[in-house]
């Protein structure tokens, strides 16, 4: 696997040059790291997950650094070619293949408890699966990012509006796809081997899929495996596509492995934006310190504040607090935006924000104060820690930075939704006069 990880960097660097080409390369590359995989290069390609983390942190600060146009707006084109052409294919073959949903539509697991998912169906469905139909950390790429490659006016419908319909209609093809397999084989993949054996389930079809996609697939947890075998079984199933289960699983994983890479690069040339922004408010010099010194500098930081959460996690530790920061995230957007229509004399249009702003507070707000106990301290209050403070001092450091930056967030979350509300408020009693002048000031 790792030789296949190296095999498509080298693709990616020839996408970046040829960037017609570079699906084409993909596709190369996934063949080609199965050569490498069983040859004598292998050993030069294998790493420890140390050394993946800091190579994802070094592509991270270098992302972040160049120029757009260098080196997000190639790779973001070959991933947006990657991602849109792999969910027609997706759709089309569950279209043809018609698999049988073997996973049932009410788990035991629903009212919490769950291996994999260890709160209950509400609130946490909407901090697990947290792009399907909102999310934060696409408003934050919307006015930090995206402006920079949006050649003309009328290109912005289409790529926010299409790019948010395009997140659920992945959604909704990747729960098909994981609903594809046999609860037994999704949850052997998705936990541990010593949690899965106290289930009391048996594997149906792990050995053969195993087999079949030359992996180990039982303890891999994270979601990332499970679709990618869901997904290969049905390309696999199409006409003159059966045998290649190998190769469209790792086909998958590369895909998956792009969303990663949005993530990372994307993420943290944002970050260092607003690192140096809120800085300048402390520190007003820094508002006018240009150039490749501080991008050098904001960039370090970033990275090295999310790369401490990889560094000391893992993805079932590290997703419970992205879910909740993404999707507090997308409440104060929507709280932006319901103060924009007031501000600006669209106030009867507010109820398309309010209605979903309301919705996310009340559910991930829950969340997160959930995420607490049953995530980042459960192995305290398992312990017989008495409540919240007791279990916050017999944790380790990892899960007490865990609990801070959720508070923190919620909190931020509670400021800006009450100083929106006392501002809409105090609007709303204004004479008409006052309102007028005030928006067309804004």
């Amino acid at each position: 696997m790792h030789a296949l990880y190296l095999v498509l960097c080298a693709a990616l660097v020839g996408a970046i040059a040829y960037r017609t080409y570079g699906v084409i390369l993909l596709l190369v590359a996934v063949g080609a790291g199965a050569w490498v995989h069983d040859s004598e290069l292998k050993r030069f390609f294998l790493f420890s997950d140390r050394g993946i983390t800091i190579a994802l942190m070094i592509y991270g600060f270098v992302a972040s650094v160049l120029p757009v146009w260098l080196l997000l707006c190639p790779r973001d084109y070959l991933s947006s070619f990657m991602k849109v052409g792999a969910i027609l294919v997706l759709a089309a073959g569950i279209m043809l293949v018609n698999p049988k949903l073997h996973m049932p539509a009410i788990t035991p697991y629903a009212a919490g408890g769950g291996p994999v998912i260890p709160g209950p169906l509400f609130p946490f469905v909407f901090i697990t699966i947290m792009c399907g139909a909102i999310s934060g950390f696409h408003s934050l790429i919307a006015s930090g990012t995206t402006p920079k490659m949006v050649e003309r006016e009328r290109d912005v419908l289409p790529i926010a509006y299409g790019a948010m319909l395009l997140e659920g209609f992945v959604g909704v093809i990747a729960l098909v796809a994981a609903s594809a397999l046999h609860p037994a084989d999704y949850f052997a993949i998705n936990t541990r081997p010593e949690v899965f054996a106290t289930l009391g389930m048996t594997p149906v079809n792990l050995s053969t899929l195993s087999a079949q996609v030359g992996e180990v697939l039982a303890g891999r947890p994270g979601g990332a495996v499970s679709l990618a075998v869901g997904m290969a079984q049905v390309f696999s199933s199409l006409p003159f596509l059966g045998g290649l289960m190998a190769f469209w699983y790792h086909f998958v994983i590369m895909f998956e492995a792009m969303f990663v890479m949005t993530l990372i690069d994307t993420g943290t040339r944002v970050t260092r934006y607003m690192f140096q922004e809120v800085g300048s408010m402390v520190v007003p010099g820094l508002r006018g310190w240009t150039g490749f010194a501080p991008a050098t500098v904001f960039s370090a930081l970033s990275v090295l504040a999310w790369g401490y959460f990889v560094w000391t996690g893992s993805i079932t530790t590290m997703w419970p607090l992205v879910g909740v920061s993404n999707q507090l995230l997308a409440a104060i957007a929507l709280a932006i935006g319901t103060s924009w229509l007031f501000n600006t004399g669209r106030g009867c249009y507010a109820w398309t924000t309010l209605i979903p702003l309301a919705f996310m507070c009340v559910n991930t707000l829950t969340a997160g104060w959930m995420n607490l106990r049953v995530n980042y301290l459960r192995a305290q209050f398992a312990a017989g820690a008495p409540d919240l403070l007791a279990a916050f001092a017999r944790a380790p450091m990892p899960a007490r930075v865990q609990v801070v930056v959720t508070l923190v967030v919620m909190g931020l979350m509670v400021a800006i939704t009450a100083d929106c509300l006392w501002r809409w408020f105090a609007r709303s009693r204004a004479p008409q006069g006052e309102t007028s002048a005030a928006a067309a000031s804004s």
